[in-house]
């Protein structure tokens, strides 16, 4: 009877193969031990940050509400992806169910959406506090900020559901199951469909590109109006502040920018499918893992808020 039921719930559920990056099997457990590093390096420090501003009170503000959001995505974003590719590493591939590549997928873009937009309420935050400083209390008041991280995170969400909502009246390609990524990004899930996928690629293409390009350009008018307020700072130490406060967040921005620049709008149509997977690592491996050291380092608020935090738990720990 059992060996009954299991088979059963085989026919029943569609198995798809992730190759993940088997091109690095001969390198054996070195490229688990590194990504395994840089998960652990990337929850930790996140979830450092999110400490950090808990716990010191000159932190309570408005920027590093929205960093401690940002920390959450990346901890969700991180853990969404590596753990699977983990188990890749170990077991040469991964096989994986239909509806666990297509929440993937979704889990995915909902993160990435999200990020998007809590960039472009971060830069309005800064654009507040530096070119509109006397009114920045009333403002960036807590109720708005509430408002602003929670539609970040809704708006991820949803509009992800509604391009995944277009695969439900379209059918599966026979034939081979075998997905050479190492997770379920867009391009793959589209692939595993048959039939009218116009609709799906042109509404997952409108979307991300909404998501993405608009809080871009929010973030460029942002420091565009900044840049112009601070080069009127007469005091050459008041124009250093202020582009100090700004520093750490246009860092983050170049970099979860940059990366996604590389991924999907230079052309890897023609490359290796090694390479472009590699491209695919930077944004969805490296770039979480960055953004907390960035913090550390470039912003002294968290950098003392840090030390604050480490001498208290040395100091909590039993002699």
């Amino acid at each position: 009877m059992k060996k009954q039921s299991t088979g059963d719930s085989e026919n029943q559920t569609t198995w798809l193969i992730l190759v993940g990056f088997r091109e690095l099997q001969h390198l054996g457990f070195l490229p688990f031990a590194l990504f395994l590093a840089i998960y652990v390096v990337t929850v930790g420090g996140n979830t450092l940050i999110l400490l950090a501003v808990v716990s010191s009170r000159t932190l309570h503000t408005p920027m590093y509400f929205f960093l401690c959001h940002f920390s959450l995505l990346e901890i969700g974003y991180t853990s969404n992806i590596i753990p699977q590719l983990l188990r890749s590493f170990l077991e040469g591939r991964e096989v994986i169910s239909l509806v666990s590549c297509l929440v993937q997928f979704y889990m995915f873009a909902s993160l990435v959406a999200a990020e998007c937009l809590l960039l472009a309420a971060m830069s309005y935050d800064r654009y507040l506090a530096i070119c509109h400083p006397l009114h920045y209390p009333a403002l960036m008041s807590t109720c708005f900020c509430s408002c602003l991280a929670t539609g970040a995170w809704l708006s991820g969400f949803f509009f992800s559901a509604f391009t995944l909502a277009l695969a439900a009246p379209l059918s599966l390609c026979p034939g081979s199951k075998e997905i050479d990524h190492y997770f379920c990004d867009f391009a793959p899930v589209v692939g595993l469909f048959c039939g009218d996928v116009g609709i799906m690629w042109g509404a997952g293409v409108s979307i991300s590109g909404l998501l993405t390009l608009a809080p871009f350009l929010l973030i460029v008018a942002s420091y565009a109006f900044i840049l112009r307020t601070v080069l009127q700072i007469p005091s050459g130490q008041g124009r250093q502040k202020a582009f100090s406060t700004c520093s750490s967040h246009l860092s983050v921005v170049g970099v979860f920018y940059g990366t996604l620049i590389a991924v999907y709008v230079a052309p890897t149509d023609h490359i290796a499918p090694l390479l472009r997977k590699s491209f695919s690592v930077l944004y969805t491996v490296l770039t979480p893992m960055i953004n907390p050291i960035i913090y550390s380092l470039k912003n002294q608020e968290v950098k003392g808020a840090l030390h604050r935090l480490w001498g208290q738990l040395i100091q909590d720990m039993p002699h």
